[in-house]
Parts: structure tokens; sequence; C-alpha cells
């Protein structure tokens, strides 16, 4: 079993930056998701173990940057330029699949509680 565990969460203003952490041990490919209030929970963006490999939402490209310290069992999401559209539970999830770095919930394995990200315009 592996524990997925979010920091990084807060309020910031339009325009602003975030980063966010997830502390995961083994190889895994990991991703970002986030649920907005009344919506389905979305990908953001994900990274292969390797680091090789990576993958973003259209919403976010050019914002957002995932990577990974495999030294530290550490995955960041660092977001720039925050939309109050940004504003959403993340989480992070971890895919036995290595290699992955994909958009599809149903290849991750293991799941994070969330930290909130909230953007006033």
């Amino acid at each position: 079993q592996v524990q997925l565990v979010e920091t990084g969460g807060g309020l910031v203003q339009t325009g602003g930056s975030l980063r966010l952490s997830c502390a995961a041990s083994g190889r895994y490919a990991m991703g970002w998701f986030r649920r907005a209030p009344g919506k389905e929970r979305e990908f953001v963006a994900a990274i292969s173990w390797s680091g090789r490999s990576t993958d973003y939402a259209d919403s976010v490209k050019g914002r957002f940057t995932i990577s990974r310290d495999n030294a530290k069992n550490t995955v960041h999401l660092q977001m720039h330029s925050l939309k109050p559209e940004d504003t959403a539970v993340y989480y992070c999830a971890a895919d036995g699949d290595a290699s992955y770095s994909g958009s599809r919930q149903s290849k991750y394995d293991y799941w994070g509680q969330g930290t909130q990200v909230t953007v006033s315009s």
C-alpha cells in the first residue's frame, strides 16, 4: 500500500504561484488531478518514473510544470499565472506502470487525500 500526502495548497490571488508537493516512495509514475466545485475530477499533469515523459492538460500547458526528485521520493507541481478557474482540490496519484505519464484516471492505483487550492479574483 502506498500512502500519498499532498502539501502546498492554499489561497493565492489571480496571477500568483503555488507549488504542490506529493511524497510517495516506490517506482511509480505520478499524476496530478483536480476537482473543482460541482465538476468531475480532471487530469492536470503526469510524469513517468524516470521523469523523461510528461503530459499536461491543455488548460495548464505553459503555466504548470510537473517534476520529480526520486532521491527524495517527491513529486512537485509548480503552478504559475493562476486563475480563478484553477480553484479546486488537487490530488496526486501513483501508477504502478512506471513508464506511464498519461491522463487515464483508471490507470492510477493510489490516490492522496487532496489539498485545496483557491485562487481569488
